[in-house]
């Protein structure tokens, strides 16, 4: 009999065998894959509200409780990040879709699948989940900051506002509405109880309905723009080589406990590709496909080193008993 636990165990071979088949479907099936990107938002949309839901609001003020997690992860998030990227853009062509492209999927922490790779590697993901609202929030205000401050009025000739706006509503705002309330409402009434424990089972399978329909859609397009994916690449991966050894740097720095410094690097290392999509495709034609392009190689690019890092992360990087 499946259960929760067994599911949750054996979602990372779900997901290597769903973009398998995924590419696939968008190589020999284009015309059906294509039309695929039509369900992104919606997908997206309710694997936030599932991760939310999962979230006891009650006790919201606990991750604040943990000042010095906090402090650390706005820290790694939004001071050390930035300057990271900020430099290694200087390594890319001067060209706004592309620069657009690795600052807004580089720029926002992950709020999702970085949960179960910081679970994977023995980490405290716990309290990085009490920390996902806080991370939401911080991204998507300080995000239009740093466009404007790294890329000034390039940024503004390519990003509409509306279409943002309606993106953080449809999947932050809403999602997140739906959660709190059915929360709620479950302290009085069974039926919200036994909705509660339903959403509880979808994290997984909407992580995998969103990643096939993402990379379905999206993956004939990644041979269009092969030229400037090539040039990508390297500063995906050397962002995975450099912000987890920052991250360590700033664990000590905070004299966290292992296992918190463990969530800390994972959170520093992982970006918010998914969200931002929908972000993407709301971009006027011209530059949406490029951009959609940029983004799908940095989730996948992250998911390989994902599976890395809950090897090296706990056994190399940050062991136990070595802070």
């Amino acid at each position: 009999m499946m259960t929760r636990e067994k599911l949750e165990e054996g979602q990372i071979i779900l997901y290597a065998i769903v973009i398998m088949v995924a590419a696939g479907l968008g190589l020999f099936a284009p015309d059906f894959a294509g039309r695929l990107d039509t369900t992104i938002t919606v997908v997206i949309g309710i694997l936030m509200y599932s991760m939310f839901s999962q979230i006891p609001f009650a006790s919201l003020k606990n991750p604040f409780e943990n000042r010095r997690f906090i402090g650390a992860l706005l820290t790694v998030n939004y001071m050390a990040v930035p300057i990271v990227v900020w430099l290694l853009t200087k390594l890319l062509p001067d060209y706004p879709p592309l620069l657009l492209a690795v600052y807004l999927v580089l720029l926002t922490p992950c709020i999702d699948y970085v949960i179960v790779f910081t679970a994977l590697g023995r980490g405290n993901e716990k309290l990085l989940l009490m920390a996902t609202p806080i991370l939401f929030v911080t991204q998507m205000i300080l995000l239009p900051l740093y466009l404007s401050l790294f890329m000034g009025r390039k940024a503004v000739g390519i990003v509409e506002v509306g279409p943002f706006l309606e993106a953080f509503f449809g999947l932050i705002v809403i999602p997140l509405g739906i959660a709190i309330v059915i929360q709620l409402y479950s302290k009085n009434a069974r039926i919200g109880a036994n909705i509660i424990d339903f959403s509880s089972w979808l994290p997984v399978p909407f992580m995998a309905l969103t990643l096939l329909v993402i990379v379905a859609s999206q993956i004939g397009k990644l041979y269009v723009y092969i030229d400037v994916i090539s040039k990508v690449i390297p500063i995906y991966i050397a962002f995975m080589i450099i912000m987890p050894v920052i991250s360590r740097i700033i664990v000590m720095l905070f004299k966290l406990e292992i296992k918190t410094g463990r969530a800390l690097i994972f959170s520093g290392a992982t970006r918010n590709s998914l969200v931002v999509l929908p972000f993407a495709l709301a971009l006027p034609d011209n530059v949406s496909s490029l951009v959609v392009a940029l983004i799908v190689t940095q989730t996948i690019v992250e998911l390989i080193g994902s599976l890395i890092y809950i090897r090296v992360i706990p056994n190399l990087l940050l062991r136990d008993k070595t802070i």
